[in-house]
Order: C-alpha cells, then structure tokens, then sequence
C-alpha cells in the first residue's frame, strides 16, 4: 500500500474464487469488507480508507479556497435563524427554528390560549460531543405531556428513544435503545408502540412500552417472520386506530390495533397477496385503502371494520392519473398523485368523490400536503417549489378556493427568479420511449452546445425526482451551468409502470434513458460530449457506475454519493441487512440465475474494464448500513487497478457517517461544495 502522496493509493488484490450457477467469479478485493462489520476494525482495512482520504485531502488541497468560496455562497444563500411556519395541533401551537451558526434545530410549542414560548426540544444540546447527530421519530403524546423522541449519533441508524416530561423538563429514566421506527402513542399517554432493529438492521416486529415499566418487560404486538419484509408503524387520521403495516417493495399487508386498547387482538386488513400493495385509513368505522390490485396506478377502495377485506372501488384507475396518496379529514378528504407526471392535489367530498383540484401558478413544480396534524379543519396547508421557484408554504383555504402565502424561503445573499429559466422536454430514449426532462438554465445561456451541463439522475424503488428548487444549485447556473433532472424508468415519475418498467430484468432501461437523455441534449445543442457532469447517490450511484462503464466519453466529471456498485455481491449475501427485502427489487441471484446472469451483465463493480474513465469522485460512510462502506473501496479499488487513463479518481469515507455524509446544515453544505469544486476543476471552470 501506498505512503506517501506521490501517487494514488492501490489496494493489493486478493484472489477470492467463487461459482454461482456454474459461473465462475474472481473478486480481488473482497478483502475489503471486514469480518467483524458493523464494527470495522481490520487495520489493512481501515489503513486503506485512510490512505484514500488522504489522497483526497492532497488532491483537493489546491481547491480549497474554490471550495470554501462555494461554502460561503450556499451558506450566504441560508437564512441562518430560520423558523418554520406555526402550526396548531391539539392545545399548542408548534414550530422550530434555527439559531445564528447553529447547526442543528431548537423545537418549540406555545399554548394556543396564551402564554409562553416553551423549548421542548434542544437538538443543539443533544448533539454537542458527537461527530454525527440525527433526529429520528418525535412524537408528543396525546395529553400533551410526554415528547418521544429517537436520536442517531454515529450514522449507523439505530436510534435510542427517550422520553421527556415537558411539564418539568426532565428526561424519564425510559430508554430504548436500538429502535427503527416511528414512536406512537397510546391514546391514553400511558403506553408507546415502537419497532425494534434486529442484529440485521431488519425490523421485524412491533413493540408496546408502558412508561416507568422496564424495557425487558415490553410486549411484542406482532412479529414478522419473512426476512424480506420490513414493520412499520403509524396511526389513522382519526387517531382511534395504530397502524401496524409490513411489507417488501411489491407486497403489504396492514393490522390495526385500538389506540386506546393497544393489547387487543390485532385486526388484519386484508392478508397479503404476492405482488398486492395497499395502505389504509379510517374514519367513522369505514376503512378507505389505496391499492394497485387492479392496475399499477392505483385505486381507491371502501371497506367497514366489521368486513375489512370486502372492497368497494371509491375512485377507479386511470392510465393516466398515478394516485401516490391520500389523507382523510373529517369532512373532506385529500388525494395526491401526478397527472401525466405533474403534481396534483385534489379535495374530495365523502358524498359524492368529486375531485376539487388546486391550481398553482406554474407549468412545472413540486406541490404536496405539508404539516396537517389536526383531523377537524378549513385550511390546508401546502408545501410548493419549482426549478425556480423557492420552497413555498401555503394555507389553502377551502371555503374560498384561495391559497395564501405564509411563507417562501428567503435567500439572504439575494434571489431574483426572473434571471432564471426553466423548461420541460421529452427526449426520446433507444426504444422509442419518451423521456421528460426538467431543465433550469441561466435566461443568457446560449442553445450552442457550447455551455456546461450537470444531469442527475435516480431511477430506482419507484422513486420520482421533483422539479424543486435548490440555493446551493444556483453555484453553477450562475457559472454558466444548465442543471438538468432526468425523469427516467425505475422512478415512478409517469406512475408505478414507469418504476415496473426499471427494475428487474428491464434495470438497463433505467442506464440507457439516463445516457439517451444526454445525447438528446447533446442534439438539442444544451452542451456537447465531455460537457456534462453527472451526479447520483445510492441507487444513483448505481447509475453513475453502469453508464460510466457503457458510455464514458460522455462526461466530464462524474460525482457517485455512497453507491451502490456491488449489486451482484450484495444480493448473493442474504445475511446482509438489506438484501432479503430488496430482492423484489433486483432479483434474486441465489435462486434465479436468470437474475444471477441480469445483474452481472450491468453490474458496475463487475464490469469494470480495460477502458479511459472520466474523472471521479466516490464517497462512502463507514457506518452506512444500507450502501456498506466496502462497495464504493472495492469499486475505487478496480478502477485504480483496471482503467487505462491518468483522470483523477478521489475516495471520500465519512469516517463517523453513514448513508446521509455528515449532518448539520454547515457541514452537510462542505460537502456539497467539495462536489461542486471537483466538478469546475474537472470541467475547467475554475476561474
């Protein structure tokens, strides 16, 4: 290994020999993943991770005041004591805020008949000697009493749930650790249900605490048996009923425990069906479920407690409309979904189903349901943005058909949307699909093929990426950049077939929209080949690595955040938290060797080749629970030893993260302005 900076680090390659459905396999650096994971102690190991930040640090050092140039304008873009919009639940009116320099929120709560302003939440505090902080699941109980609250402090996502009395501000001696759920509350405020994380970070059970009783003497409500499925807990518009759902990625199946009798006998929705999903919610004793059991957009059906399996259809499918969602209010409900790909939410009557529709002022944008905790209202509030429109709070007012604005995001260092454009295309990919586009560009920038061009992308677990808005993006389009969302299979942008339509044995149509999206700009004169940087975490990261090895000449920089490049290994490795569950959505190798053949055929760590590469960075967490840290090294590691050019080719490990990089506001914008710097190095746009 390497010591010093002269040259990148190289891991040395290990044989590692095996055969799956008579296909032999060499994996060279399996080494890589530590025996003793979650902990990672091995000191070749680590001893490689950290050779490679150093070569990070080295590479990057000559960037730095680029970097810390990009960090003040994204931090100058941030209204530092920030506060969301007030909002009424029960007997107090609740928000949260941001302090000058703080890198995490204070949450607060005022009483609604008058009085002072109460801090029931010092996220600062919590944070203050960790590395990394998160804040799960909160929850007040229904007296207004009790906070539940979850905190991560290393990245690995088991959160220790604790339980703060907000009339004396004293922490209960009630600790849970190890939790990966929502908190729910018992109506009575004397009990809280939970889901437990077992030693393969799989929840598979729902668990019932009383307060001041022991942990060990909790009760298990439910326990899931199939490894693939994962329990989920929440509680029905009403709040009569706990929700007590499990599943995978295509199959669910929902129980309902009484709120104010949670050790009653649980009381099954509908048992599952292989390739059926619904959720479900009450009120008055009428269940209403969303369901895709008659067609992969979803419909809406009707059933009553006493027959909760005997469905009848509400609101019928449609080719066209994809329902995503729907909450019930006492004497109206909402339905969201997107109408040939563009967000729709609409008011319904009980009576009759007749959908009311919202109208928002642009052609393109992101809308949504905000925080609406209360079951009995007029108003609505809403949640808006577009590509160049900042993230907006509505209050909806029914009667009046009338949004009124409450609040949009303020951009300290100035924003003027007129300086701005954004545009909608369809591009089609190989097989004749048409493709949609969501582009935002400076008003100046030429249609030449002469300008920059960033594309991102996702595509996969029916995932839809959302023209929104984003003040750290504004560091390139004010260099000249067009910012490019490309909506391609796998997502379920244009609804759940377009995400049947990406994964599977139809995966690479998700890789070929991605590279056929950027010819077609490329055709359209947005930039021109080596003009395009790309970007992509996770099962974006995936992306990045597939069309790296299929089209590298494309692009200029590329940027992989925690991806998941080790699929075919991964989804060998049944004792690996995720991959039971993901099977659904990948294949599953060790039975299939169809699938076996599928996932090798793209997978980017296995195809790797003897090839030019463009310039890349890769970063990782080590305590990353979903992507582990080893596939991003053994990635890096093969690429080091196998590509045939001199581009720069960096490994970021968070040392103390996992999927997410770091937290707090400031330090999660470092980050991003390390990307953006790497990206006008790479792309000679430094100046």
């Amino acid at each position: 290994m390497t010591k010093t900076l002269t040259s990148p680090p190289k891991a040395p390659a290990r044989p590692h020999i095996f055969t799956t459905h008579g296909i032999t396999l060499d994996d060279p650096w399996a080494w890589l993943r530590d025996p003793g994971h979650p902990r990672v102690t091995d000191k070749d190991v680590l001893g490689y991770l950290a050779e490679e930040n150093k070569w990070f640090e080295a590479a990057m050092a000559p960037h730095k005041p680029l970097v810390e140039t990009l960090f003040q304008e994204m931090k100058g873009r941030i209204k530092e004591d920030d506060k969301s919009v007030p909002q009424k639940d029960g007997d107090y009116v609740y928000w949260r805020a941001f302090e000058t320099g703080a890198q995490y929120r204070k949450w607060f709560r005022r009483p609604v008949a008058g009085g002072e302003d109460q801090l029931i939440l010092d996220e600062p505090a919590l944070a203050e000697g960790h590395e990394y902080f998160r804040l799960g699941s909160m929850s007040v109980s229904h007296c207004g009493r009790y906070l539940a609250f979850a905190t991560d402090t290393d990245g690995s996502e088991r959160f220790e749930a604790r339980i703060k009395d907000l009339t004396t501000g004293e922490m209960l001696p009630d600790v849970i650790p190890g939790t990966l759920s929502s908190l729910v509350w018992t109506s009575d405020s004397k009990g809280l249900l939970y889901s437990l994380a077992n030693e393969n970070w799989r929840t598979d059970n729902a668990r019932l605490h009383w307060l001041g009783s022991p942990i060990e003497s909790d009760v298990e409500l439910f326990h899931e048996d199939d490894d693939g499925f994962r329990v989920s807990l929440g509680l029905t518009s009403s709040e009569k009923w706990i929700v007590i759902a499990t599943g995978d990625h295509v199959t669910s199946e929902a129980w309902l425990v009484p709120a104010n009798d949670p050790l009653a006998k649980p009381l099954l929705v509908s048992a599952r069906k292989p390739g059926r999903e619904y959720d479900v919610d009450e009120r008055d004793g009428a269940l209403y479920i969303r369901t895709n059991d008659m067609h992969p957009n979803f419909r809406l059906v009707q059933a009553t407690l006493e027959t909760p399996d005997q469905w009848n259809e509400v609101i019928a499918p449609s080719d066209r409309f994809y329902l995503t969602d729907f909450t019930l209010f006492k004497t109206f409900y909402v339905t969201e979904g997107r109408d040939d790909g563009l967000d729709q939410v609409e008011i319904r009557d009980y009576e009759t189903h007749t959908a009311k529709r919202i109208s928002f002022p642009e052609a393109s944008y992101s809308a949504s349901l905000d925080d609406n905790p209360e079951y009995d209202v007029t108003k609505l509030r809403i949640g808006y943005e577009s590509m160049v429109t900042p993230d907006t709070i509505y209050d909806y007012h029914l009667a009046e058909d009338r949004l009124e604005v409450l609040k949009i995001q303020e951009i300290p260092s100035g924003y003027d949307a007129s300086l701005y454009a954004t545009e909608r295309l369809m591009i089609p990919a190989r097989d004749g699909t048409q493709i949609p586009v969501s582009i935002v560009y400076p008003k100046d920038f030429k249609k030449d093929g002469s300008g920059p061009l960033h594309l991102y992308g996702y595509g996969a677990y029916g995932i839809a990426m959302e023209p929104g808005f984003s003040a750290g993006r504004l560091s390139l389009l004010d260099r000249g950049f067009a910012f490019a969302l490309a909506h391609i299979r796998g997502g379920d942008d244009l609804g759940q077939q377009w995400y049947l339509d990406g994964k599977l044995d139809k995966r690479t149509n998700t890789f070929n929209d991605f590279v056929d999206v950027a010819k077609g700009l490329i055709e359209r004169n947005y930039t021109a080949k080596g003009h395009i940087s790309i970007s992509g975490g996770s099962a974006g990261g995936e992306l990045m690595g597939a069309v790296i090895n299929s089209d590298p000449d494309l692009w200029g920089a590329v940027v992989a955040h925690v991806p998941f490049v080790d699929v075919l290994n991964t989804m060998l490795d049944e004792s690996l938290p995720l991959t039971p569950g993901e099977w659904p959505e990948w294949g599953n190798p060790i039975q299939d060797k169809a699938a076996f053949e599928t996932i090798l055929s793209y997978c980017p760590y296995n195809n790797v080749k003897a090839q030019d590469y463009p310039p890349l960075l890769v970063t990782a967490g080590l305590n990353d629970p979903r992507v582990t840290y080893w596939e991003p090294a053994k990635w890096v590691a093969r690429l080091r030893a196998t590509k045939t050019d001199d581009n720069v080719l960096l490994l970021k490990t968070n040392m103390g993260a996992g999927h997410g990089g770091k937290s707090g506001r400031f330090e999660s914008l470092h980050e991003a302005a390390e990307e953006f710097a790497f990206i006008l190095w790479q792309m000679g746009l430094t100046d």
